[in-house]
């Protein structure tokens, strides 16, 4: 800088910074797992983000070339870790349309009741885990809080509260337990309330607005190129859930429950006026839309674990058929995506008629939504690279398959 003239503009002209490759993780605690940014930087502004994976790769897909389908769902629960039960239904269904196997409306109610109660268990570590990247612990806290209760939940349903191998091929591992239900019901109705109380925290509060409104915007346009799915697609505006679009098989598990999909449309999401409004300098692809669209499908799901409770109450047939455990796979190949609590997850298995697949492999919502990072965070403070990852809600053993 000079010292030499009072003249500011010219003290401005003489301001130099050097370029600098910074390194952020792979152990970083803003990086959400052991995710490596490689950012170029000059000042605080960031020209460049690269990320590199592969810290986590644990050959999940070729183990399952050597295992039988029903084997490898364990290995299903170890991807998105945060949401076991949702990982398991993709592949039992992907294994069930190969055997063209049709499952009693007990199973579908049952998979439907236990699957949103995941999605809610994710989304409330995703907006627990971003208010802690934006600087506030309490948020972080509470939503672990409620979590714990839904994993009591499924620990009473299988014995285990984060790989859960519950939901297999050809329906449940075993059935509810008596007045599972009635419990279930009982937090439900305890965590409906206090919903408003993470917006109070959150979704108004004047700093998270302002880390999180226009800040990584992401067109519907680049969300579509880049095959962003789930939250981070919806929360560009674009009205796309497979639980209403996708494939037969899996949109008719959730055939008569009364759902819209949480996009919005004309300035207003659907049943947004029981909570803040979108703020003035929020822009539809911010970081605000996207955490946005995972608190209100929290009410979403909620609505769903009580139409499937009633569902499930009066439902004929069992809650699974009996498959072997060294089953037979016919010849041929199957694909199947679902909608997971991160976005679309699909399972491709392909047979060359004995029990163990020839081929097993898995397509990653949490990998196409990571790969649109290097768009997002060109340009941004550093600062904002943090509110960015975390609003893309990624977990890495998803992605480092």
């Amino acid at each position: 800088m000079s010292t030499y003239t009072d003249d500011p503009r010219i003290v401005e002209f003489d301001v130099r910074t050097d370029e600098m490759l910074v390194n952020m993780g792979p152990q970083h605690p803003s990086t959400h797992g052991v995710l490596r940014l490689v950012l170029r930087t000059d000042g605080e502004v960031v020209s460049e983000v690269t990320p590199h994976i592969g810290y986590l790769h644990r050959c999940a897909e070729k183990i399952g070339e050597n295992l039988t389908p029903r084997q490898w769902i364990p290995y299903t629960d170890r991807m998105d870790y945060l949401a076991g039960m949702n990982m398991n239904l993709g592949w039992a269904m992907t294994v069930e349309k190969l055997l063209k196997l049709d499952l009693p409306e007990k199973a579908k109610h049952l998979r439907v009741l236990i699957c949103e109660l995941g999605r809610v268990a994710s989304h409330l570590v995703g907006m627990g885990a971003y208010g802690l990247d934006l600087g506030t612990f309490s948020p972080f806290l509470y939503a672990f809080r409620e979590r714990e209760k839904i994993l009591d939940l499924f620990e009473e349903v299988c014995g285990a509260r984060l790989t859960y191998s519950y939901i297999t091929v050809g329906g449940a591992t075993a059935d509810l337990p008596r007045g599972w239900l009635q419990k279930c019901e009982t937090f439900l109705d305890q965590l409906e309330p206090i919903i408003i109380e993470y917006h109070t925290l959150l979704t108004s509060n004047a700093i998270f607005v302002r880390r999180a409104a226009g800040i990584g915007i992401l067109s519907p346009e680049m969300a579509i190129g880049y095959g962003c799915t789930g939250p981070v697609l919806r929360g560009s505006g674009v009205d796309q859930d497979l639980r209403r679009d996708g494939e037969a098989r899996y949109t008719e598990m959730y055939s008569g429950y009364a759902f819209e999909v949480i996009v919005e449309k004309n300035g207003h999401y659907p049943k947004d006026h029981h909570y803040p409004p979108v703020p003035a300098s929020a822009v539809l692809g911010d970081c605000w839309h996207r955490f946005y669209v995972r608190m209100l499908e929290v009410v979403q799901s909620i609505d769903l674990v009580r139409q499937a409770i009633d569902r499930y109450s009066i439902a004929t047939g069992s809650w699974g058929e009996p498959v072997k455990l060294t089953e037979k796979l016919p010849k041929g190949e199957a694909y199947l995506e679902t909608e997971a609590p991160k976005g679309q997850m699909g399972f491709y298995i392909v047979s060359e008629g004995g029990s163990i697949p020839w081929r097993a492999r898995a397509r990653s919502s949490c990998f196409c939504n990571l790969s649109v990072t290097h768009e997002l965070c060109r340009g941004c403070l550093i600062a904002d690279v943090p509110a960015i990852v975390g609003s893309l809600d990624i977990v890495m053993g998803e992605i480092d398959r």
